[in-house]
């Protein structure tokens, strides 16, 4: 029997829909009519241009949430095998979440997010070349709405199969591409924690096809330098803020990456200036300035270690903290503030399920270097990759592109694993 959940109230969200025993519809609505392109059991290829067309930026996931609630609602109510009456379906704001409850000996979570970074005149999606040679082309085709479409499509023909191994939990969320407090799989934690529980968990990040194990943790520093403000024709009277910097940027350059091998997994680390800012003026030594440093670390160290490191790489140990909320000191000299930080996750192709889905990839493992939403799963003790189609070097660029055959593939490769038991 289906058991409604409770959701947060949302001004832009339609009533739940609780498909079972006494389920009952919302009024259709502006959205809800967007919906009838999504054919979920169509060729996942088709399925990602659908999705592409419907533009979906951080923050603008109304249109998208209601068309793949309301195809959902359709595939579900539609259930008359094992799945029947044993299917949840809940949207909670802009987050589309879907389970069976078959009793199945495992649980794959499929969790992919429905926003993308601003369009960039890249949607609608275009087409080009013809059948093996075909390519998709726009926003979300590799980052990551081409995941999106092979998970819909894979939830809505094998939930009610016969062949289904796994039970399935399927978990769409929203504001993955932006702040970490944004992010919409972190609100699940907190209002729907256990939907979030399974065997082992799979990330639709665009990998190429190959599984991508673990990611690295990512934190940035931001380092103030205090100087003081004089005309640039008289610079003897002054401090120059910017000139602080230098034994940072000097430490910048000397560094060295380390690598780090776990599980046959390799993560490269990278300590980066990424962004700057100082003076006021042409003419004036400036006595303000700032750098913010990336430091993407293997999942080996934990975010104290990985602070603690970079603050020693970058030769700041002595310098004083900012004040959580509060502003560097006026005097002169450096200043250090954290301003973000993300623990990596441990590969953890050690769990069983993990362990199936390798063998099932064809063993094509390698380590994941950028931050993913695996480490939610993995700080929630559930094994996670990433696994999607797309090349992840094209992801938020202007030419985003995904080979319609890899979009296949993937499909094809999770089919076997999600049909086949351990």
């Amino acid at each position: 029997m289906a058991i409604p959940v409770a959701t947060a109230p949302c001004a832009l969200m339609p009533p739940m829909l609780a498909v079972g025993p006494g389920a009952y519809r919302p009024r259709a609505s502006k959205v809800d009519a967007v919906t009838a392109a999504l054919d979920l059991t169509a060729d996942p290829v088709d399925l990602t241009r659908a999705l592409v067309d419907i533009a979906s930026p951080s923050r603008e996931e109304a249109e998208i949430a209601g068309a793949v609630h309301t195809a959902l609602a359709s595939v579900v109510a539609g259930f008359t095998g094992p799945a029947a009456g044993r299917t949840e379906l809940v949207r909670d704001g802009h987050r589309v979440l879907a389970r069976t409850s078959r009793g199945l000996p495992t649980r794959v979570v499929l969790a992919g997010h429905l926003d993308t970074v601003p369009v960039a005149d890249n949607v609608p999606c275009r087409l080009t070349g013809e059948g093996a040679d075909q390519v998709l082309h726009g926003c979300g085709t590799v980052d990551m709405k081409s995941g999106d479409a092979v998970f819909l499509h894979l939830f809505a023909t094998l939930a009610d199969s016969a062949e289904l191994a796994h039970d399935l939990t399927l978990v769409l969320y929203d504001c993955e591409e932006i702040e970490a407090t944004a992010n919409g799989l972190g609100f699940l934690e907190r209002t729907h924690r256990d939907w979030l529980t399974g065997d082992v968990a799979i990330l639709g990040e665009p990998t190429g096809g190959l599984i991508e194990a673990g990611c690295q943790g990512t934190l940035r520093i931001r380092v103030h330098a205090r100087g003081t403000r004089a005309h640039s024709a008289r610079s003897w009277l002054g401090d120059n803020a910017v000139h602080r910097l230098a034994p940072v940027l000097a430490a910048l350059e000397r560094y060295g990456p380390r690598s780090v091998d776990i599980d046959g997994c390799v993560y490269r680390e990278g300590l980066q200036a990424v962004r700057m800012s100082a003076g006021v003026a042409g003419n004036t030594v400036p006595d303000e300035a700032w750098l913010d440093v990336n430091f993407r670390f293997a999942p080996d160290r934990d975010t104290d270690a990985a602070l603690a490191h970079a603050l020693d790489a970058l030769g700041l140990t002595g310098a004083g903290p900012v004040p959580a909320g509060g502003e560097p000191p006026r005097d002169p000299g450096l200043y250090w503030e954290l301003t973000d930080l993300s623990p990596g996750a441990l590969p953890g192709l050690g769990a069983p399920a993990a362990a199936e889905l390798v063998r099932a990839a064809g063993g094509r493992v390698r380590a994941k270097y950028g931050w993913t939403d695996v480490s939610r799963f993995a700080a929630l003790g559930v094994p996670a990759v990433n696994l999607g189609p797309g090349d992840p070097g094209l992801a938020h660029t202007r030419d985003e592109h995904c080979p319609a055959t890899q979009i296949t593939e993937v499909a094809e490769v999770l089919r076997t694993y999600l049909t086949t038991s351990g």
